[in-house]
């Protein structure tokens, strides 16, 4: 029988504790957008919907006609719809994983190793470090979009050292000072941020805790008698210490830029850059790898010293950190987040109401399809039969294979597709 090379998928749903609850969650929603037989639990988180081949969560593949039952089998067995590129360059694998992520409370601080550290890291430490793979990712958002990202610029983290006497008392008045006197002198201020960051992260517990036990009492009585609260972070201060009382990360908003993501905007998260995201609703797409260096706002295992070690302490203003998209040049409905790593491309694909017709272009890459809004019937010679695309639906798609969309909804479509531009 001829080999079905377009379809689509039932992804695997990650129901971890930080994820907004029950249908106030994207994922929840494109969940039951895509199967409307699926059943959503009012009190369950819904944090993940990884569309891949992960070995963590591989999609089901939702085409009986099918033998493989997963797309990690089928991928197995038909490495070339990989595409030939894509299949040489990343060992017939899959090379990212697709994601949406509905975050209720703050994920831990954290950053991902690059290649070298990954396999090190790995050889070392296997029950902490997964695999050897590095772990460049970008977020897009769906809904507005909070995160911690990067060091800020030395001005402001400066400025909190003068008006958090608490956050001051961490770092220790030596490196304090010498921060101010690094000003000026790009190399020797990464030196002396990464002694300030380092000596916050290794203070004595019960230091930490009774500094920030402090500043929550200053702000909060502060903010009942109605003064501002900013000079001290005051409102992120308290979100994360009600989620994560006690805990050291509590601190790194001092250090970390605050961004704010507009729906459609992107940060790119390269190796070693100190991230958390906070609240918010985004599309996610990475390399295929679980590998995570924490320092903070987390239960799990802390890595401190791997974690100082390793981050690259180039402070910058929180507007460089949104990385741009660019429209594409063939095609006015795509836009494409293109980042500095082979591993990943993804295109937000938006029809306008007036299109009824619509091909989505051929790619030498496997891609993934997730379809945001929009109704529309798929026809495509590798598919063998229709495919009714509704929001929460998932199409895999074969390396230079196109699909022909006969769009039925008034308003057009919203579609993100993550592939492998070599």
């Amino acid at each position: 029988m001829e080999e079905v090379r377009v379809f689509p998928l039932t992804c695997a749903v990650q129901n971890y504790a930080w994820g907004k609850v029950g249908l106030d969650s994207e994922v929840a929603k494109l969940v039951v957008g895509g199967d409307p037989v699926a059943v959503v639990a009012d009190g369950k988180p819904y944090a993940e919907l990884w569309m891949g081949a992960h070995p963590k969560g591989d999609a089901q593949i939702k085409d009986n006609r099918i033998a493989q039952t997963t797309l990690g089998q089928w991928i197995a067995h038909f490495p070339a719809c990989l595409g030939s590129k894509v299949k040489d360059t990343f060992q017939g694998q899959l090379p990212f994983l697709f994601k949406v992520l509905s975050v209720n409370t703050a994920l831990s601080i954290q950053a991902h190793p690059n290649r070298e550290l990954a396999a090190r890291l790995h050889a070392q430490f296997p029950e902490h470090y997964p695999d050897n793979n590095h772990k460049p990712e970008m977020a897009i958002a769906l809904t507005r979009f909070q995160g911690l990202c990067g060091f800020r610029p030395v001005e402001e983290i400066l400025g909190f050292l003068k008006s958090v006497p608490e956050f001051h008392a961490l770092v220790g008045n030596e490196a304090a000072g010498e921060l101010l006197c690094s000003m000026g002198d790009a190399v020797l201020t990464s030196q002396v941020l990464k002694k300030c960051f380092t000596r916050m992260m290794n203070c004595e517990k019960k230091v930490f805790v009774d500094q920030l036990n402090m500043l929550v009492k200053r702000v909060t009585e502060e903010g009942a008698a109605g003064k501002d609260t900013s000079s001290s972070n005051g409102d992120m201060l308290l979100r994360l210490h009600s989620q994560y009382p006690g805990d050291i990360g509590c601190f790194s908003i001092y250090f970390l830029n605050h961004i704010v993501l507009d729906p459609g905007q992107a940060m790119f998260l390269g190796a070693n850059e100190p991230h958390a995201y906070l609240y918010g609703d985004c599309i996610e797409c990475m390399a295929c790898s679980d590998n995570t260096v924490r320092a903070g706002l987390t239960p799990k295992y802390i890595d401190v010293n791997t974690l100082c070690e390793m981050l690259n302490y180039s402070p910058a203003p929180a507007s460089s950190k949104i990385f741009p998209c660019v429209q594409d040049a063939s095609d006015p409905c795509v836009s494409l987040y293109d980042p500095p790593v082979p591993d990943f491309t993804v295109m937000r694909i938006q029809v306008p109401a007036s299109v009824k017709q619509y091909t989505v272009a051929p790619v030498d890459s496997a891609s993934i399809l997730l379809v945001i809004e929009g109704d529309a019937t798929a026809t495509s010679a590798a598919a063998l039969s229709d495919v009714t695309l509704r929001r929460g639906t998932v199409l895999f798609v074969s390396a230079n294979e196109s699909v022909s969309l006969h769009i039925t909804s008034q308003s057009g479509m919203d579609m993100f597709r993550a592939c492998c531009l070599l």
